[in-house]
């Protein structure tokens, strides 16, 4: 049996006190106190203290998510449900909803609120690299940015549903993925317009700044469907 590394141990000590005094200095050190890790090691691989643990609580849900998606069978998924089961496999990771109530409210202020940014930005790469994609060129920023406000939004919806099993959160989630399909339907009716087919040039441009080799198997912010 692997034994937990510091930063595990202090988390998982830390779920105890979040609820009560949220990702603050008072939940750090009761989680020292409680699991035993030596205060100068706590210090040093949570430099920021509970700010560290709830970016790891963060990234160990996106962990999750990955291993359920590798281990379910979504194989007769279309593409859009695919990317709808992986953010409720996010979503239902989330074992503890007042910690992720207390870990949005911290990352919305002003000092950490490009931490928060960062966190999303990451949720939404692990999903899209779950689903194979390998693309650097424009359209590898137009997805994560595209899907970044679909998870964020439901994620707000998600912390005030008490609906039964979340039914309302996977209906708002659906349709949220639903508008982006319309939109992407619009887009790719526009770049067949004498308009769009003029502004390509232009555009082709930004694609320079992707890395030599990029991959561009994957078209769009979404794979269209009819």
């Amino acid at each position: 049996m692997t034994t937990p590394d510091p930063k595990s141990k202090l988390l998982d000590a830390a779920l105890d006190h979040v609820a009560f005094d949220g990702w603050s200095k008072a939940t750090f050190d009761a989680a020292i106190e409680d699991c035993g890790v030596e205060p100068a090691l706590a210090h040093s691989v949570c430099p920021r203290g509970a700010v560290d643990l709830a970016v790891a609580f963060h990234k160990r849900g996106d962990g999750e998510m990955v291993t359920r998606f590798e281990t379910e069978e979504v194989s007769d998924l279309r593409y859009s449900e695919k990317v709808a089961a992986l953010v409720r496999f996010r979503l239902e990771a989330c074992t503890d909803k007042e910690a992720v109530r207390r870990g949005t409210t911290l990352f919305s202020l002003p000092q950490y609120a490009g931490i928060g940014a960062e966190l999303i930005w990451g949720t939404c790469d692990a999903i899209w690299n779950a689903l194979g994609d390998s693309s650097e060129d424009f359209n590898w920023y137009t997805k994560r940015a595209t899907l970044s406000g679909v998870y964020g939004s439901t994620v707000l919806y998600w912390l005030g549903d008490d609906s039964e099993d979340h039914a309302a959160t996977w209906a708002f989630l659906d349709r949220r993925i639903e508008n982006v399909m319309q939109f992407e339907k619009a887009k790719a009716q526009f770049k067949a317009s004498p308009f769009g087919k003029l502004v390509q040039g232009p555009l082709s441009a930004l694609e320079k700044i992707k890395k030599p080799g990029a991959s561009h198997d994957m078209p769009g912010v979404w794979r269209g469907e009819s």
